[in-house]
């Protein structure tokens, strides 16, 4: 029987607008053309885990009784997750994001709703192949939802972003952690190589990003690398969490993890070539597409 992978997480209305550089603190820069896009690192990966197919996606989010919450809601809807919504008198959490002509981006985050996910918010886990999270809502509520899962026998993911140190029952919780140097260097720790720094982690299977050298896993004991596809970015936004709903969501229709690292890659890849979260992460059909192609 398939399974399903639920993803447990925060979503954001992303307010963005395009300018030639990211501000430096205190200077003021002139954009151009703003818009608002379905965002949130959990709502970003379901949409992607949905979009990769092969099985079924449900959420676990918070939002707000406003009008940021229906966007977030359609999209979602849209590229056929399943919802399971905790309605919070916060406002729906709002991220705030400058995008540069060089396709770099800066990101301010208002968590608002997303702060009000607890522990017995976990819907049940009958059906759930892998659980996948990020570091988006509260730690204790993360923390608790990994452990409950684990308990359950359903495979755990968690991307550690925003960085931040993790205690060790998280991490004894988890089948795959994906990261980016940033955050490997914030729960790893020391000054060696990233390869040193994934040996240290006890986790079975540790992904870091690496942006434009592709990326690098630890897995069954051994190291698996896979190059960036080149592509004209215009926006990174999202590209991360598509990476990661793309893995898992190829990891959940047990596909070996160096065809799974290679398919998020070219998602990511193509999702760095569109404007928005949400709206820039394609479809299956596409990604297989452009693999056919780089053959």
């Amino acid at each position: 029987m398939d399974t399903i992978v639920l993803v447990a997480g925060s979503a954001n209305l992303d307010f963005v607008v395009r300018a030639a550089h990211v501000p430096a603190p205190g200077e003021t820069v002139l954009g151009r053309d703003f818009a608002t896009f379905p965002g949130g690192k959990g709502a970003n990966q379901a949409v992607a885990c949905a979009k990769a197919g092969g099985a079924g996606t449900r959420m676990l989010l918070a939002l707000g009784d406003d009008d940021f919450a229906r966007p977030l809601e359609r999209s979602l809807r849209e590229a056929g997750v399943e919802l399971r919504i905790v309605r919070s008198a916060k406002p729906t959490g709002a991220a705030f994001i400058c995008v540069a002509d060089s396709a770099e981006n800066a990101i301010t985050v208002a968590p608002g709703a997303n702060a009000t996910l607890a522990p017995e918010h976990l819907p049940s886990l009958e059906g759930v192949g892998w659980l996948l999270l990020q570091l988006e809502t509260p730690l204790a509520s993360v923390a608790a939802y990994a452990m409950r899962a684990r308990a359950a026998g359903v495979r755990v993911a968690l991307n550690a972003a925003p960085a931040r140190a993790l205690p060790d029952e998280l991490l004894d919780a988890l089948d795959l952690l994906v990261v980016n140097e940033g955050e490997l260097l914030a729960i790893a720790g020391g000054e060696d190589g990233i390869r040193e720094k994934l040996s240290r982690l006890r986790v079975p299977s540790v992904v870091v990003t690496l942006g434009s050298r592709g990326c690098l896993a630890k897995h069954e004991g051994g190291f698996l690398e896979q190059p960036a596809f080149p592509v004209d970015a215009v926006d990174t936004t999202a590209a991360g969490d598509t990476f990661c709903g793309t893995l898992v969501a190829a990891l959940n229709r047990a596909a070996s993890m160096a065809d799974a690292l290679r398919e998020a890659s070219a998602a990511a890849a193509l999702a760095c070539t569109r404007l928005g979260a949400q709206a820039s992460i394609p479809a299956r059909d596409e990604v297989e597409a452009f693999l056919r192609e780089r053959v």
